[in-house]
Parts: C-alpha cells; structure tokens; sequence
C-alpha cells in the first residue's frame, strides 16, 4: 500500500483542517466498499475524511509531531487491512478511533514508554477535589500540556477522555485498576499545576 504523504502534510506549521474533505458526495457505504475493493480513489477518499481527527488522536498519545505522524500512518494501514471486520453497526469514525488509539498504545509499548514508574503513594495522596482550570485553555495549550506528560500518565489520561473504564485500561496496560486511578489523579494534578504556571 502506498504512503499518503501524511507526514507533509502533518509536520507543516499549518494547522490540519478539522473539517473532512468532500468525498464527491459518495456515501461512507460507497467508500468503504471501494477500499475493500482496492480503489486508490477510494482509499484516498476515506483518508481524507478521517485524518484530522484521526490525527489529533494520534496527537495527544503521542509527544511529538513526528510520532504521531507514524502512529496515523500505522493506524492507516491497519485501517485498510480491517475493512473487513466492519459490521456496519454503530459510527463507523467511532470504530476507526478505537484502531487509532491501539496503535498509538502499541507504538507506546514497543518504545517502552508505558513502563508503569513513579510515585504511587504521591499520586494517591492528592486530592481531585480542587476546581478544573482546564476549561480556560485553548484547544492547542491543553494539547500541549498534555503531551508534555509523562507517557505512563498521558495513556491514562487519555484513555480515560475516549471513555475507557478503569478496568479496561488496567487490562490494555496490565497495570491494576488502583494504579490506573492513581496515575489519573497524578496527571489531572500535574496538569493543574501547569495551568497555576501559566
């Protein structure tokens, strides 16, 4: 399969539009079945519409352009090779999600950037009871911050915001649910602090 060219686009200075391109009017059905069929057009076609969500996905997993730039690569791929598995229940952009965010945890666990560290006993002691200043910030600064956390923290931060339970990260991370808790109540902490900062 060939390369889209993602990352000359996503590395430029330019924003990505967060509007899917038109698709000559063809339905989400039509496209889907010319990608299963091999049609470049098509394959472009469904590129278009889902990589800027897609990517500021891959984004807030990862720390850097460059690695998010892969992730949406990988995830394209992996995309296009489970067409198949599709059932046609449920939003399919929704679906495609679920494969961008298991690529991103891969390519966190291959470069061992979710190795659990840090201090349990300090995440668990903080309190979440003060107010969220996170509502003040721009999409882009909490983006920003975000990506400035810790990896193990950032997964679960994340993973929380895609509406995993506890239990469900713990099972992706093979960590507990207490430590999945505990590094969700460290991050929300950390950002807080670099909102106070700001």
């Amino acid at each position: 399969m060939q390369r889209f060219g993602t990352k000359k686009h996503l590395n430029s200075r330019t924003p990505v539009s967060e509007k899917p391109e038109s698709t000559d009017n063809k339905s989400i059905e039509d496209i889907l079945q010319g990608c299963k069929e091999g049609s470049r057009q098509a394959q472009e076609a469904l590129f278009k519409s889902l990589s800027a969500k897609m990517y500021a996905v891959c984004l807030r997993y990862m720390s850097n352009r460059d690695d998010a730039s892969d992730v949406l690569q990988e995830g394209f791929v992996t995309l296009f090779g489970k067409l198949d598995d599709y059932s046609g229940k449920g939003s399919f952009e929704g679906w495609a999600r679920k494969i961008f965010v298991n690529t991103a945890l891969q390519h966190l666990r291959r470069n061992d950037a979710l190795k659990m560290s840090g201090d349990l006993e300090e995440a668990r002691s903080l309190s979440s009871d003060a107010p969220s200043q996170i509502q003040q910030l721009s999409h882009e600064e909490l983006i920003a911050m975000v990506a400035s956390l810790p990896p193990n923290y950032r997964t679960v931060f994340n993973m929380t915001m895609e509406g995993y339970s506890h239990k469900e990260i713990a099972q992706e991370l093979g960590i507990n649910e207490v430590t999945s808790r505990s590094y969700l109540q460290r991050a929300r902490a950390m950002l807080q602090e670099k909102i106070k900062r700001t």
